[in-house]
């Protein structure tokens, strides 16, 4: 689903994922069922993200061991003039994912008289409060939400696709990573699809570094990271109709090295049945659910990577201490 131009939320364009991923009791059993009964069990991380997890993620963002944020921030900072520049006047700024965009703000300010901006997330709440704050500090902008799995193909809404300007994807939080490698080429496919041949996408990836600070990012002392974990469980038990004890499971982090990625799995702590949308899942002590990936990257891994999906990368931009990358990105023509 889409806003209008006046900020009210209406239907989109026909391929829209129009917040079923997010929202739809029946998809959420569908996804819930599909991954608990395969072996070993996941869930899709879209499921994070209701209102209460959105609220846990930013909370995650401001932690002392999570350093992504202050890495790509701090990035964005110094770049997001040379961002605007190379942009455009009047660009249409598409934004994967944006959550409560505060990062969004750094480039959005930096842009010459922006035409629209087009947040994308699963969360409805926490969108809708996005765009109306966006919209309060930049009265003259067209703000248009679309409600909906930024990874499932979709159209901008018409008010947006009327407009000449350029399109500029943004796609911060290393949220790339949470996504396995074909996903990710896909996914940049689907975007190249969208922006247009002369549409630029700006990505953060998290880089590859020692696995004892990646794995305290995930599992801070202060357990912000262990609930957001455990609320999938909540999540599931209201919109799923599942009996999960949250407290018979703990929060697991591993370091996948032949993989190079962060796992986040939910463990079982004993033997037990759950009940998910009346079908009974059985659960082994020690048996985890796997519920996220979050890949790291070297520059020039991401860069190939990249160009499987027809995107070159034009600038690689690092922190001072190489922790994390902004990627500005073009299509190799």
């Amino acid at each position: 689903m889409s806003a209008s131009p006046t900020g009210g939320i209406t239907a989109a364009g026909p391929r829209a994922r129009a917040a079923a991923a997010a929202t739809d009791p029946s998809d959420i059993e569908t996804q819930a069922l599909r991954g608990l009964t395969r072996t070993p069990k996941c869930l899709p991380p879209a499921l994070f993200y209701d209102d209460r997890g959105s609220v846990l993620f930013d909370r995650i963002t401001r932690l002392d061991a999570y350093y992504p944020t202050r890495a790509e921030t701090a990035i964005l900072r110094r770049r997001a003039p040379e961002i605007a520049t190379h942009a455009g006047s009047g660009a249409v700024l598409v934004d994967y994912g944006a959550g409560s965009s505060v990062k969004t703000r750094l480039v959005l300010d930096a842009l010459d008289r922006p035409a629209a901006w087009v947040p994308i997330d699963v969360s409805a709440g926490h969108l809708e409060r996005a765009a109306a704050a966006i919209a309060r500090d930049h009265p003259g902008l067209l703000v248009a939400p679309v409600v909906a799995d930024f990874t499932a193909a979709l159209d901008l809404p018409d008010a947006v696709t009327a407009l000449p300007g350029p399109r500029l994807g943004f796609f911060p939080g290393s949220t790339i990573g949470n996504l396995a490698p074909e996903e990710a080429v896909a996914f940049l496919r689907r975007a190249a699809c969208l922006l247009g041949r002369d549409g630029r996408l700006i990505v953060g990836v998290d880089l590859v570094k020692d696995e004892d600070r990646l794995i305290a990012a995930y599992d801070d002392p202060e357990g912000v990271t262990a609930a957001f974990n455990l609320n999938l469980l909540a999540r599931l038990n209201r919109e799923a109709r599942a009996d999960f004890d949250p407290t018979a499971f703990a929060h697991r982090v591993r370091w996948n090295a032949g993989l190079c990625r962060i796992e986040m799995h939910l463990e079982s702590l004993t033997d037990q049945v759950v009940s998910v949308a009346g079908r009974p899942i059985r659960f082994r002590a020690g048996e985890t659910i796997h519920t996220e990936n979050s890949h790291k990257y070297t520059p020039e891994t991401f860069a190939r990577l990249a160009r499987r999906a027809g995107w070159r990368s034009q600038a690689c931009w690092t922190d001072a201490a190489r922790d994390f990358s902004v990627h500005e990105l073009v299509q190799s023509h």
